[in-house]
């Protein structure tokens, strides 16, 4: 395993000068930075050139204190057996990122989930505004500074006919003669 992860961290490298490593990770996995701009290329090469054909994953990191958001995308060789991340940063201010679902066309709906919920722009995305959260107006939700409880206080009122609603546990036992299990007691009311 280690000669193959040497020879892809050598293509790579050589073909993409701004690609840097953060290969601390044991077995099957590789990690790469690399500027927001080469994402499209690079993930190109890795499924065309290096036979990583399956998109495993995409996902969304708020590095608020930075000031930046960070895209991985996550890339499976089904022949090697080897996942690569790759990984990049947007400014989160202005996070705008190449849009990629020509290469595997499952990225459109990541895509469109991090527009509504990051507020991240895909230049090339044609979607609908509208995906999960119908007629939204408010600051992306999935941001670490969006103030859920403030939101909904201020969005969604108390309706009467509740107060006397008690915690579902509670009946259960009543009905089954059950105990509630040490570890979901913590979430009761």
């Amino acid at each position: 395993m280690d000669e193959l992860k040497t020879k892809i961290i050598e293509r790579i490298k050589a073909n993409f000068q701004d690609a840097t490593e953060n290969n601390s990770f044991n077995y099957n996995r590789l990690d790469f930075n690399v500027n927001k701009t080469t994402v499209p290329s690079i993930l190109f090469y890795l499924k065309d050139e290096m036979g990583f054909k399956h998109l495993s994953h995409i996902t969304c990191v708020d590095w608020l204190e930075e000031g930046e958001l960070e895209l991985i995308f996550i890339v499976w060789s089904p022949v090697d057996k080897i996942k690569v991340f790759v990984r990049t940063r947007l400014d989160r201010e202005n996070p705008v990122m190449d849009n990629i679902d020509m290469i595997w066309r499952q990225a459109h709906t990541y895509e469109r989930e991090f527009r509504e919920m990051f507020g991240i722009q895909f230049t090339g995305l044609e979607a609908p505004q509208d995906f999960l959260l119908e007629d939204w107006d408010g600051p992306p939700p999935m941001r670490r500074d969006f103030h859920t409880e403030e939101y909904a206080s201020e969005t969604f009122f108390e309706r009467p006919g509740r107060e006397d609603a008690g915690d579902v546990r509670e009946e259960i036992i009543k009905r089954s003669g059950e105990e509630i299990p040490d570890f979901a007691k913590k979430y009761s009311r």
